[in-house]
C-alpha cells in the first residue's frame, strides 16, 4: 500500500479540508504540524515517513480564484527527489520538471475540452471527481477509457476530512470492472483498518492529509502495510 500526502493550497497556506466545502476551509493546525507553512508542512510530513510522492491541490486555481503557480514551481524545485501530483483545475499541455505531473479532474473538464487530454499523451493522472453518488464535470470521461491513464483518483469529495471511511463499494467497482488500471483512493480514511479495507479491494494507493495530521496513521502503521 502506498501512502501520498494530501497538502491543500489556499491563499497561500496549508487548509483543512473538509467535505469540498472549500470557501469554508481554515488554515491548518494539527497533532503533527501546527503551521500552515506548505514548506512545514512537506517536512512534517517526511517526518513521519520518506515519502516519495505528496499531492498538491491549488484551490484558489480550481475555483479560479488566483493560482499559486509560483509557489509551487519552488516547492517542486525544492524537493527533487519527490513527485509532485499536481492538481490546479483545468490545465492545457505544458512541459513541467520531471517530478511534476499534473492531475487533471473531471470537475474542471466538460464534454467540450476533454480531447484536449490527448495532448498530455496519457503523463497525467486522471481524478474522477464524485460529490455524494453525482459524477462531476465531463461525464464523457467517467466511461471513455480511451482518455484514461494508466492511474486514476477515484475522488469522492463529501467524504473528504469527514472521517467516514472510503467508498469500497465505489472502489471495488472499478477495481472489478477496470482490472488492468490502477486505482487511488480519496476521501476518507481513517485509520489502517481502512487501508487494510483497501487492499482487499485490489486498491493499493491512498490519499490521505487527516488521518497523517491526526496521528491515526503513523511511522509504523505505513511500514507494516
Amino acid at each position: 500500500m502506498k501512502i501520498i500526502p494530501v497538502i491543500d493550497l489556499k491563499d497561500g497556506v496549508v487548509v483543512h479540508a473538509q467535505q469540498g466545502m472549500r470557501e469554508q476551509y481554515q488554515p491548518i493546525s494539527t497533532h503533527l504540524c501546527q503551521s500552515s507553512d506548505i514548506y512545514q508542512v512537506i517536512n512534517a510530513f517526511l517526518g513521519v515517513y520518506d515519502f516519495d510522492t505528496i499531492y498538491i491541490a491549488d484551490l484558489n486555481a480550481i475555483t479560479h480564484q488566483g493560482d499559486h503557480d509560483l509557489l509551487i514551481t519552488e516547492v517542486v524545485s525544492s524537493f527533487p527527489d519527490i513527485v509532485f501530483w499536481i492538481d490546479k483545475g483545468y490545465q492545457r499541455f505544458n512541459k513541467y520538471p520531471g517530478n511534476h505531473l499534473p492531475v487533471l479532474g473531471t470537475e474542471c473538464y466538460n464534454d467540450e475540452t476533454v480531447l484536449e487530454l490527448k495532448d498530455f499523451d496519457n503523463h497525467f493522472i486522471l481524478s474522477l471527481d464524485y460529490s455524494l453518488s453525482r459524477e462531476l464535470g465531463a461525464k464523457s470521461l467517467f466511461s471513455n477509457q480511451d482518455l484514461w491513464p494508466e492511474t486514476i483518483i477515484i475522488m469522492t469529495l463529501n467524504r473528504v476530512g469527514s472521517n467516514q471511511g472510503p467508498d469500497l463499494d465505489k472502489l471495488n467497482w472499478f477495481s472489478r470492472q477496470y482490472p488492468h488500471k490502477h486505482f487511488i483512493a480519496a476521501g476518507g480514511i481513517r485509520n489502517t483498518a481502512d487501508l487494510l479495507a483497501l487492499k482487499q479491494v485490489g486498491v493499493q494507493q491512498a490519499l490521505i492529509a487527516s488521518a497523517l495530521h491526526s496521528g491515526a496513521i503513523g511511522r509504523k502503521d505505513i511500514k507494516n502495510l
